[in-house]
């Protein structure tokens, strides 16, 4: 079952949050220090939480990782708020949670609704910005008896990446994501003792020696592959336009709206014009795609948003609004040229 619905109270950059959310895609735009990733790691954090051996503040401090692991630090910092509170939907399941600033064990917190929230686990999967997979040889057993400072997340995802192949031909769905991706990664991904390799008709090629952006494509390979992700299944993703040639956005739009339709809930931010635009031009009406323009409130200084299933209807729309600006200063100094 999908996440619905989100509200924040006090929490980090929102003072009241309340966002209805697509059994479909979710993209979050905004500029910088509007909350983007913020919800999509506290969604996240609550889907793990599903699972009955994490508790949902112990995982929000995982993944965040505010100073001394002390979940108080969460708190909006405004004079008169104290205390914060996340809610989070999915169906008639509600998922709550409460701490004040001076709160420093997760086991401090005031929960509800975990008995029903726990009944059903949601697969989830958290891409962060960082590629990961390239890391991945003795990442895990460092993460596991070391103190390092990593989000969560990291450890997450390589996880669910060594997680190995379904047995059996792969469904039709799958099999058509599975050539897609490896035709733009010329090859497949197979794993060895902790390495991860391309293999091509060339040979096996580590991911240490592939660009950036392509190993974000064969970590979508390997998800598809494993099963991870499959029908029923939540995918975060922040930024997947980072380290990635343009021109390879549209396929990545193809993926995501074919696991929209595979049945996988999808919430991704994004800073880029190009992403933004693929989906316009690429969603059909069987598509479900919902659109969260984070702002800034001037006057009180917390993040807002405005949600809409039209990309005509984005507003504010920064994305664009750069785009636009550009357009029109390229086009001032060639009229500039052409008067000389």
């Amino acid at each position: 079952m999908s996440l619905t619905h989100l509200k924040l109270s006090h929490f980090t950059a929102f003072a009241d949050l309340d966002l209805a959310l697509s059994p479909g895609i979710n993209v979050f735009i905004g500029a910088n220090g509007t909350g983007k990733t913020h919800i999509l790691k506290a969604l996240y954090a609550a889907c793990e939480a599903s699972k009955p051996d994490r508790l949902f503040v112990e995982k929000l401090v995982s993944v965040f990782l505010p100073r001394d692991r002390h979940p108080g630090r969460l708190v909006r910092r405004q004079v008169g708020v104290d205390r914060c509170q996340i809610v989070v939907q999915r169906g008639r399941r509600r998922l709550g949670a409460s701490f004040a600033t001076n709160q420093r064990r997760p086991e401090q917190a005031e929960l509800t609704g975990l008995r029903d929230w726990t009944g059903d686990a949601v697969r989830s999967i958290y891409i962060p910005v960082k590629e990961m997979l390239a890391n991945a040889p003795g990442f895990r057993s460092l993460y596991s008896e070391r103190v390092v400072h990593f989000e969560e997340v990291y450890a997450d995802i390589v996880d669910r990446a060594f997680l190995p192949p379904l047995r059996g031909a792969p469904a039709s769905d799958r099999a058509y994501l599975l050539e897609l991706i490896g035709k733009s990664i010329r090859g497949r991904v197979v794993d060895e003792q902790e390495t991860f390799y391309l293999q091509s008709p060339g040979g096996k090629l580590e991911f240490t020696l592939l660009a950036e952006g392509m190993r974000k494509l064969g970590l979508l390979y390997r998800l598809i592959q494993n099963g991870v992700l499959t029908d029923g299944s939540i995918l975060f993703w922040d930024e997947p336009e980072a380290n990635l040639n343009p021109s390879m956005m549209g396929t990545v739009v193809d993926i995501l709206l074919a696991l929209q339709q595979m049945g996988v809930q999808v919430f991704l931010a994004t800073h880029d014009y190009v992403t933004l635009k693929q989906f316009d031009l690429k969603a059909r009406a069987e598509h479900q795609v919902r659109y969260h323009a984070l702002y800034l409130d001037p006057e009180a200084g917390d993040a807002r948003a405005n949600s809409t299933d039209s990309y005509l209807d984005i507003d504010p729309n920064a994305i664009s609004d750069a785009f636009a600006d550009l357009y029109d200063a390229a086009l001032q100094r060639a009229l500039e040229v052409g008067r000389q």
